[in-house]
């Protein structure tokens, strides 16, 4: 997993950092004329490097002098002179090789800007002539944050530039993955430039985070993982059909669907049993997980409590995420994972869903939440875990009740509750974005298509 810090943790690893910062400052800025050059400063090109008056803008001093030697025609545009002696020397460097520097001014042509003026810090009351250059169309490099970006939450407080790649240093930062913080800064490139430590307060998943269990040789279909789905009152039966198919889809050996409308169920689903409500109940030690929720009414809520008290490991989705329906659910010594998305977490804890009351909650009810949204985070109680995967077209009716199936078969599958939680997320966003690239994403294709990746 890539640790993201706080911007003060950062800061506050910097300042014990007892190498030579000078050094560190060097291959930053030459980390940043790499990003230029990606983003188009060929030869001939011409940049504009914003610099402001402290380390940032050294940085961006440091990307003029290599820019320069690139043979790229580039001009430093200074919002006040270099405060820092770093940032001195970075200038007086790259005047020495021939680099321009004027006073900052009204937005000019150009062909790739570096935003190297306040690495972040959402703030309000910025020089016109920097808010001017936040309407730029040229492709913007942004140094450690684009300016205007808060390097904590990720909000902006006025304005901000949107950065086509963001070039960090040492590791995320929570403002890159927060808030809008995925929107202003594009691609995140995280450099090494020899500072390093520091305590995360979350974590991002990579592909390795995400395990999908093989199958054994000797498996039959009730050892290979078993699943029911409760849910799929009267008006909301095709819920509990895709979270049940998305179960098998992802691996699940065995689905049964446990609802009030069993002939229904099996005219729409009819690869799935179904159970009614009090057989489910009796049946209940057969299944290795129960997801309660998809499709499932305020009527049919109480009958399911029953069924909840009674399950070893439970995933609560939907209908199931009410402060009674969890209460019931703790009735039983269940591992538990939720999967609300902001509206839900507000109805069941009463507060927003940011990191620190969603860590507390966990902690509280000892529970995994998967709190759905962009990025998705996962959290048992531990520093949480960011799920960046899958994009804007994963907003459609039924994708929620995909992921609560492939949680729900991964868990069954030999993961634990979280680990499962965190690689469902993984591969539901990874599903999501190649399918969009062939259609629009609708909730029964994705169930469909979720199988290419069981394994």
């Amino acid at each position: 997993m890539r640790p993201v810090l706080t911007a003060a943790e950062w800061r506050r690893v910097e300042g014990a950092h007892e190498g030579d910062l000078g050094e560190a400052m060097d291959r930053a800025g030459n980390a940043v004329a790499l990003a230029a050059v990606r983003a188009g400063a060929s030869y001939g090109k011409r940049v504009i490097v914003l610099a402001g008056p402290g380390n940032n803008g050294g940085d961006g001093y440091v990307a003029a002098r290599y820019l320069k030697r690139r043979g790229v025609s580039v001009v430093v545009h200074a919002l006040a002179p270099p405060s820092t002696e770093l940032a001195r020397r970075a200038e007086a460097m790259a005047r020495a090789e021939g680099v321009s520097v004027v006073e900052l001014g009204a937005p000019v042509s150009c062909d790739v800007v570096v935003d190297a003026l306040f690495g972040g810090g959402g703030r309000s009351g910025m020089p016109a002539e920097v808010l001017e250059w936040m309407e730029t169309i040229t492709p913007v490099v942004a140094v450690d944050y684009p300016t205007g970006l808060d390097p904590d939450t990720g909000k902006v407080a006025e304005r901000a530039f949107i950065a086509s790649e963001t070039v960090t240093f040492g590791t995320l930062k929570t403002g890159h993955v927060r808030g809008a913080g995925p929107d202003h800064c594009g691609v995140v490139t995280v450099v090494e430039v020899g500072i390093t430590g520091g305590e995360p307060s979350m974590f991002v998943a990579e592909e390795a985070d995400a395990p999908r269990p093989a199958r054994a040789r000797a498996s039959h279909k009730w050892s290979a993982g078993a699943v029911l789905v409760v849910g799929g009152s009267h008006g909301l039966a095709g819920a509990a059909v895709l979270a049940g198919r998305a179960a098998l889809s992802f691996g699940a050996g065995t689905v049964y669907l446990a609802t009030s409308q069993v002939d229904l169920m099996q005219q729409v689903a009819p690869e799935i049993p179904a159970l009614d409500l009090q057989h489910a109940e009796a049946e209940i030690g057969r299944f290795d997980v129960v997801v309660a929720g998809p499709g499932l009414s305020e009527e049919d809520a109480t009958s399911i409590r029953p069924i909840l008290g009674k399950a070893d490991r439970l995933v609560l989705d939907a209908g199931a995420l009410t402060p009674a329906t969890l209460a019931a659910a703790r009735q039983g010594d269940a591992d538990i994972v939720i999967t609300p998305h902001d509206a839900e977490f507000h109805r069941l804890s009463g507060v927003g869903a940011g990191a620190f009351s969603i860590r507390s909650l966990a902690i509280r009810e000892r529970l995994s939440v998967l709190r759905k949204g962009n990025p998705t985070m996962v959290c048992d109680g531990g520093p949480p875990v960011l799920v960046t995967t899958g994009g804007p077209e994963l907003a459609t009716i039924g994708t929620g009740d995909v992921l609560a199936g492939m949680l729900a078969a991964l868990w069954s599958r030999g993961l634990g509750s979280t680990e499962a939680a965190v690689s469902a997320a993984y591969w539901h966003g990874v599903a999501g974005s190649e399918l969009a690239e062939q259609q629009a994403v609708t909730a029964d294709v994705l169930a469909d298509y979720i199988a290419v990746l069981a394994w």
